[in-house]
């Protein structure tokens, strides 16, 4: 198997260079923004052209939700264009890609899982821009899988956890929206679902292709996935104390982008197709010193 892996440096794509590098079975070619810019199709036609890849797994994404709203063009190009190169150059060469998507393309305000069949309806350019790329990505590669995901942490990178441990240093209280629910997901998680799905396609078994979901269970607010963080981290003596936590709302936390109040992913369709359970954000978070 040969795998291409864009955004190299991400969450996601830094667990799964690391990942499949340890595979000798497995011939990657890890690149990162500096090595390819998903956004100039030549470039893209060139690398995918030289290296013939049987997966390309696309992970570089422009994820800064509230710039999105200002960066739009930025936006677009990162993640509808990219994708759309990549999409294109996969089939030229009879690859398939694995695409990560987002909760965002949904509007957030339905009652219970949302599924791969519910409606989108993204409230900001960031799920605007994430909801073209899927689409791009499937108009233009028939072997396609998007994976879509939510409140995704890890080791590398920027996320809720590492802000809590941050600021669980230096600050005694801190204030949680407690009206947003979804599923915390490790991003070492999403990396092992992608490279099992990307086995079942190169060993010729059948495969469903199109969207899927894939998330944390159980399914928490902020405020309690805070919680949850603190207590790991005091009980492992990273912090000292515990700040006070306070359970507020969306309203008393204004941000530019609208964040979805319900990212809740049902995962039922990807454990049926590929035997890829949730992830379990809270084994992962007993490795919390590796989050410093």
């Amino acid at each position: 198997m040969r795998v291409l892996i864009t955004g190299c440096h991400g969450q996601v794509g830094n667990s799964l260079t690391e990942k499949l590098s340890k595979d000798k079975e497995i011939i990657v070619l890890a690149l990162d923004r500096d090595s390819l810019n998903i956004t100039n199709q030549d470039a893209v036609n060139a690398s995918v052209a030289e290296f013939q890849p049987s997966v390309i797994i696309n992970a570089a994404a422009h994820t800064a939700v509230d710039k999105a709203e200002e960066e739009v063009e930025l936006s677009y190009a990162i993640n509808r264009d990219g994708p759309k190169f990549l999409a294109q150059a996969a089939q030229n060469v009879g690859a398939a890609i694995l695409h990560i998507s987002t909760d965002y393309v949904f509007e957030g305000n339905k009652v219970g899982e949302y599924t791969e069949s519910d409606n989108t309806n993204p409230q900001g350019i960031y799920g605007e821009s994430k909801l073209a790329g899927e689409m791009a990505v499937a108009e233009a590669c028939d072997k396609h899988v998007i994976l879509r995901t939510a409140w995704v942490f890890g080791e590398n990178g920027n996320n809720f956890v590492k802000t809590m441990l941050r600021l669980g240093v230096t600050r005694d209280a801190l204030n949680i929206v407690g009206d947003q629910h979804g599923g915390p997901t490790y991003a070492g998680d999403i990396a092992e679902a992608l490279i099992k799905i990307a086995k079942h396609i190169t060993q010729g078994d059948a495969v469903d292709y199109g969207v899927y979901h894939f998330a944390g269970l159980p399914h928490v607010n902020w405020y309690e996935f805070a919680l949850a963080i603190f207590d790991i981290a005091t009980n492992q003596g990273l912090i000292n104390k515990k700040p006070t936590l306070t359970s507020i709302t969306t309203e008393q936390y204004p941000t530019p982008a609208k964040r979805p109040s319900n990212s809740r992913l049902s995962t039922k369709k990807i454990t049926n197709a590929f035997s890829i359970e949730a992830s379990d954000w809270q084994l992962a978070l007993t490795r919390m010193n590796e989050y410093l």
